[in-house]
């Protein structure tokens, strides 16, 4: 029997299904995470499993910035990870923004949803603010 658990906190969500979409973001090598993919020619993969914490900020979450939120989410993970270069992080917060509008958000509330991601986000793309991981109990 292990002697303790290890684990990350801070989500709110859990994709019950793989989710698959066409972006317009090209790694220079094929990604592939555990819970996240993303091919040579755009095709971002979100394995089931993954966990993310819905829209950040003040932003209330509803069914029409959640898919906006989980491709957001996959994509700060991957420039966390160096996976894409630091300045991909401007396509992601533009394609959260299209999503959004796309799944029922008005223009002008989606713009200011881009405007918060453009001048709050960068530290959620950086390496240093990756997620601990814990352990319980701790000794």
């Amino acid at each position: 029997m292990s002697e303790y658990i290890s684990y990350r906190s801070g989500y709110k969500y859990q994709l019950a299904e793989d989710f698959i979409i066409k972006i317009d973001i090209f790694p220079d090598q094929t990604v592939d995470m555990e819970f996240i993919g993303l091919s040579l020619d755009g095709w971002l993969t979100v394995r089931s499993g993954y966990a993310w914490d819905g829209p950040s900020g003040p932003v209330v979450d509803t069914t029409r910035n959640m898919r906006a939120s989980l491709v957001h989410d996959a994509l700060y993970q991957i420039l966390r990870c160096q996976l894409l270069p630091a300045n991909k992080k401007e396509a992601a917060d533009q394609l959260f923004k299209k999503i959004c509008i796309n799944d029922g958000v008005d223009e002008l509330t989606a713009q200011m949803f881009y405007l918060g991601l453009k001048i709050g986000g960068k530290p959620a793309t950086e390496p240093r603010n990756k997620k601990p991981t814990l352990k319980a109990p701790w000794r």
